[in-house]
């Protein structure tokens, strides 16, 4: 067995071992990096990494009669998959957080409104508050709703090079597509800056 064999099988070990001492909670965040062509590529380079790790998806764990689904805004709307299918979406390990122990509490109403929007049509325009979702926002909305007022940030969203302040090609064609203009500095929210909020802990991959 040659070497690069042999560290594969080392980091599978690894990676494995760390998925299985996970254990899955209602509530729990899983984020992922989903690899859909220029535009994801354009998400992770206008965003923050956590962990060495980008993240461009994310979506809320439940459990129904004893089987983990996501909720996610994605697609054409809000939807609800089994965590299996979800977790074939992305060959890339996937990132599992949880609400400190103080907005634990707020997770059954949390999860309750994000089921509401089921059928909720997909927010592909990354606008805040126009009666559609992207992931982030649907989280975001989700625990605000909860918690009677946000308990994440929203901050103003750049589509720029991370080094100039030129629009990066992908979304400038992206925008021009939708027949709108770059919405450079409106309020919003993304997956690593959710998983990089101090009220939420990292567990790990799962």
């Amino acid at each position: 067995m040659n070497k690069t064999a042999i560290l594969l099988m080392v980091v599978m070990t690894i990676f494995l071992s760390n998925a299985q001492e996970i254990k899955l909670q209602n509530g729990d965040f899983i984020f992922q990096n989903l690899a859909c062509g220029p535009l994801c590529e354009a998400i992770n380079e206008v965003t923050k990494e956590v962990e060495s790790q980008s993240f461009n998806h994310m979506g809320l764990i439940i459990f129904e009669s004893g089987k983990p689904f996501v909720i996610e805004a994605s697609g054409v709307e809000v939807r609800k998959v089994s965590l299996d299918d979800f977790l074939l979406k992305s060959k890339e390990p996937h990132l599992i957080g949880r609400l400190i122990e103080k907005f634990q509490p707020s997770i059954d109403k949390a999860i309750a409104f994000a089921e509401k929007q089921l059928g909720v049509p997909y927010d592909e325009t990354f606008l805040y508050d126009n009666g559609k979702y992207y992931c982030s926002e649907l989280i975001y909305d989700a625990f605000k709703e909860a918690l009677g007022q946000p308990l994440f940030a929203l901050e103003p969203m750049s589509f720029n090079h991370p080094q100039s302040d030129s629009v990066l090609p992908e979304w400038l064609e992206y925008f021009q597509n939708l027949g709108m203009q770059v919405p450079e500095g409106e309020l919003g929210c993304n997956p690593t800056g959710i998983a990089n909020s101090s009220f939420l802990k990292i567990l790990g991959t799962y």
